[in-house]
């Protein structure tokens, strides 16, 4: 008589779940009572006192979380309809393949273009491109992959960049205080993960028994979500486009970001910062089932976005708390432990448990990368020169990944302890560029403006 072997799969516990949501409230709220006593004022004050401000933030913040939703609802159903229609795994790498290419050779233009017709433009142009997939998926009875991807590629470079710049540009021409922004930024953040959370619960809502009725509600969820944020965005949102020709903001563009090392230093870090976060987004899920192990991955990823949550949070602590640290030192500390992290999980293998709390430091550290990022940009980067400096940054980043997926998805020549060592070097390398960039000093970028 054979004996039954009951698996069953592993999950977080619920006090992670219970130790997150209470660090991230008394960061919350503990923040003001300390930045009351230890200095004159905070960045939550000012925006409290400007309702102006105020209505200002609250209205991109619901635009950027309405896009963030779009682009969550995405990555949680899209291995789903890959299943559901029985794409092969080789398909799914190519289709990958395609979409970072399609994001490599128009993304690298779509930065500089929306310098010069304006952000807004291009913000709406997401929700397009969002549109057409939900509405060709659903007029097509096997749609193909490979336009889906690099449609959403395109939106997803476009997500990177566009928001924030927009966002920047009109906050600059409101006449905002400066160090307001460094609130929005961490906000942005903070949106942006319980965005893709509710993306994952609204994924699960959506996909129900029958599995056609389940494709039919996702697609009209999405056209939903990207009719509105349309509204939106063209009522009473100003639009910010540049005054010059193409001529004049190349050449600008050559002085002002070629010509300072200091910004290729920063656009070095942040491609390293891409790359490094694209590998474990495609790799986490098989490093935690590399053995055979049995768990919940859809109760896992909503503790690493907590865990983003948290880091994001302590940003305004370390500002413009108790204790102020200088931006690039905290972005270098940060990348260091990255990279470590990411150097643990490729040289030997780990206990789940270990590993979830490795994943969950890499998320807390990535939520507290993103503010400071934002705010080094404002620092040494020229706004009307914003997008197309951060699209610049994705271009090593989506060669990399590129490469990556062809040699070690599809033709399995590196493995996948390769792959994450490869990018802890990158982190690693990024940490020397911050380093770098604080000994060469603050760039006084607001001297472009004069010209």
């Amino acid at each position: 008589m054979g004996v039954v072997v009951e698996s069953e799969a592993w999950e977080p516990s619920s006090s992670a779940f219970v130790f997150i949501f209470i660090s991230c409230f008394l960061s919350l709220f503990l923040y003001p009572h300390f930045s009351r006593n230890d200095s004159s004022s905070s960045s939550l004050d000012h925006g409290s006192s400007s309702p102006s401000l105020a209505r200002f933030r609250s209205k991109f913040l619901f635009i950027y979380s309405l896009a963030s939703v779009m682009e969550g609802l995405w990555s949680v159903f899209g291995e789903f309809e890959l299943a559901y229609y029985g794409v092969s795994r080789e398909e799914m790498i190519l289709s990958l393949c395609a979409g970072c290419a399609g994001a490599l050779i128009l993304g690298s233009f779509i930065g500089l273009l929306s310098d010069l017709i304006g952000h807004k433009r291009l913000c709406v142009f997401f929700c397009v491109l969002h549109l057409f997939v939900g509405v060709w998926k659903r007029i097509t009875i096997h749609p193909s992959v490979w336009v889906a991807s690099i449609c959403l590629s395109i939106a997803t470079s476009v997500y990177s960049f566009s928001f924030e710049t927009w966002m920047v540009l009109d906050h600059e021409k409101r006449g905002f205080r400066e160090d307001t922004l460094n609130d929005t930024f961490w906000l942005m953040t903070f949106f942006e993960s319980v965005s893709l959370i509710g993306s994952q619960v609204l994924a699960n809502y959506i996909i129900g028994g029958d599995l056609d009725k389940s494709i039919v509600s996702f697609s009209t969820a999405i056209k939903v979500l990207a009719v509105v944020a349309m509204f939106v965005i063209c009522k009473g949102c100003e639009e910010n486009s540049q005054d010059m020709s193409f001529r004049e903001y190349r050449m600008c563009f050559r002085t002002y970001i070629f010509g300072d090392k200091r910004i290729l230093l920063l656009v070095c870090a942040q491609s390293c910062l891409h790359f490094s976060t694209a590998v474990f987004w495609i790799l986490w899920a098989p490093t935690l089932v590399a053995d055979g192990r049995e768990l919940n991955l859809g109760l896992v990823l909503p503790c690493l976005l907590g865990a983003r949550i948290l880091g994001s949070t302590i940003y305004p602590w370390l500002v413009s708390g108790p204790s102020s640290f200088r931006a690039e030192d905290c972005v270098q500390y940060a990348f260091i432990v990255m990279g470590l992290v990411l150097f643990i999980i490729a040289y030997d293998y780990q206990e789940i448990e270990f590993l979830v709390s490795l994943f969950c430091l890499f998320h807390a550290c990535d939520g507290l990368l993103a503010p400071f990022l934002a705010r080094l940009r404002t620092m040494y980067v020229p706004n009307q020169l914003r997008g197309g400096m951060i699209s610049l940054s994705l271009v090593p980043a989506n060669a990399a990944v590129l490469f990556v997926l062809l040699q070690g998805g599809y033709h399995r020549n590196i493995g996948n302890a390769a792959i994450l060592m490869l990018a802890a070097l990158g982190l690693f390398s990024a940490a020397g560029c911050m380093y770098l960039l604080r000994r060469s000093g603050k760039q006084p970028h607001q001297s472009w403006h004069k010209l």
